[in-house]
């Protein structure tokens, strides 16, 4: 790098920027009030084409640093391991860890950017992680997620009074969630894995009685690898979760049909209607006579 790229990168300030760091005074309060000393910004940026934006903190933040990027790209340095942004990524710099994170020269970042605190904090930053790693993750672009950023842009530089910096904060951790919680949001989009491909084959079969080994086959797993993953990410059996579906089913034809216990049972591949009955009764709390009491119209 040369000398005057050299005082270029220390320069504070890019064409377009918004910054907003709030007072002493202000992060203070925060701690003071009940609705949002949860959750609450400290600092909120965003910075377009940041050429030569180079930030290092050799002993960390005391807040989480949230760095959003929608366009060129950069890295983030910490714990001995380089991590690279691109459009439609986001990373969580957690607080007190050494870190360094640059714009690319070449193809500088444009970012959004937040500190953040409070009691609830360490969850949301947990939430961000991979099985316990920190990882660069990938997201689609949402406008509805821009406007939220402007809008507590807009709050803030109105004012600081108590209302305000409430909904600001309240928006944040909405912000951020739509970050940390995408693909609970998006299930549609991201259950696409083995175990979803199972669900979706069970419900479309709720009137046979098949067992694991064939739900194992429908994936060409086997059975004991099966069993082991459907585990991991219901924390059920296949077996009694295939139950479940056609318990639930029965709710439904329970409350919006009158066909009989017998009938029901039959439908959903129960051959024994009282153990239908029995096994209704363990997961719902009530018979099926009685659901049907309590709940029809």
């Amino acid at each position: 790098m040369t000398a005057t790229e050299s005082k270029i990168k220390i320069k504070e300030g890019f064409v377009g920027q918004r910054m907003i760091v709030l007072p002493p005074n202000v992060r203070k309060w925060f701690s003071k009030n009940a609705l949002i000393n949860g959750f609450y910004l400290t600092d909120i940026g965003y910075y377009p084409k940041a050429i030569y934006h180079d930030r290092e903190r050799k002993t960390g933040s005391n807040a989480y640093i949230l760095l959003y990027c929608i366009d060129g790209e950069g890295s983030v340095n910490m714990n001995n391991q380089s991590y690279t942004l691109k459009p439609n990524t986001f990373l969580i710099v957690p607080k007190l860890m050494a870190h360094r994170y640059k714009s690319s020269v070449t193809n500088p970042w444009s970012i959004y950017w937040v500190h953040f605190g409070g009691t609830n904090a360490d969850a949301i930053y947990a939430r961000s992680l991979e099985e316990g790693q920190i990882k660069v993750h990938s997201i689609p672009f949402d406008e509805g997620r821009i406007k939220i950023f402007d809008q507590l842009f807009s709050i803030l530089e109105h004012s600081y009074r108590e209302k305000e910096l409430e909904i600001v904060s309240m928006n944040l951790q909405h912000f951020i969630s739509s970050l940390v919680y995408y693909k609970q949001m998006n299930p549609v989009i991201f259950d696409v894995d083995s175990v979803s491909l199972s669900i979706a084959f069970m419900k479309k079969n709720l009137d046979k009685r098949l067992k694991t080994e064939e739900f194992a086959a429908q994936l060409g797993f086997s059975v004991s690898h099966y069993i082991r993953v459907f585990k991991q990410k219901t924390g059920s059996s296949p077996i009694n979760y295939f139950n479940l579906l056609k318990i639930q089913q029965s709710c439904q034809y329970l409350y919006f049909t009158d066909r009989s216990i017998k009938e029901i049972a039959i439908k959903l591949g129960f051959d024994d209607q009282y153990y239908f009955s029995r096994l209704f009764t363990k997961l719902i709390g009530l018979s099926p006579l009685n659901y049907r009491k309590t709940h029809k119209k």
